[in-house]
């Protein structure tokens, strides 16, 4: 039998999985103050100290669920409304997953003491969406900045309000005002 070449324990990117499901999972039902790591932890079977390898505090392991559950844009670069349109719509889907808002509100509320994770939510997650929307809009870096504080606070407002994702007619509202916005 020819030796493994694979590390001893579980593939990475299963662990990862496992725990980012956790993750979103436990906030969903207990916020995201009692979501703690080790109730993470317990969620999934996965040793503690196994997290915090990966992930040093649960303001990155947060950022990084985050990023996993976003994934990249679908842009297609046919416009700049077509994928005013796609991005907003994008953001609405993912704010509703369960646990996605309450975690993005509970991790920006962290940062705001927490330059560290500012640091990480800046770096790991806004810089991806923020390039591509500079590219894909040819926006200057404000005005995309504009747009991502506009369609987020937006739909996390929503959700925190009513605890429901914006209804068609208000999404159709924004983009709108948006894609006249942007010109």
């Amino acid at each position: 039998m020819a030796p493994s070449t694979r590390p001893p324990g579980r593939p990475r990117t299963s662990v990862d999985a496992e725990v980012f499901a956790a993750t979103l999972r436990t906030i969903h039902e207990l916020g995201y103050t009692r979501a703690t790591v080790d109730r993470i932890a317990a969620a999934t079977g996965i040793a503690k100290t196994t997290i915090y390898r990966r992930w040093p505090t649960k303001g990155a392991l947060v950022t990084a669920c985050l990023v996993d559950s976003f994934g990249p844009l679908p842009l297609t670069g046919e416009g700049r409304e077509q994928d005013v349109e796609a991005a907003i719509r994008y953001g609405v889907r993912a704010i509703a997953e369960p646990g996605v808002a309450a975690a993005f509100a509970g991790v920006f509320t962290d940062a705001i003491g927490d330059p560290a994770l500012r640091e990480i939510l800046a770096t790991q997650l806004q810089d991806p969406y923020r390039k591509v929307l500079m590219e894909t809009l040819g926006l200057p870096e404000q005005r995309v900045l504009f747009v991502i504080d506009v369609v987020i606070g937006t739909l996390l407002h929503r959700m925190g309000m009513t605890g429901e994702p914006m209804v068609e007619s208000d999404v159709q509202a924004l983009i709108q005002m948006l894609q006249r916005e942007l010109g």
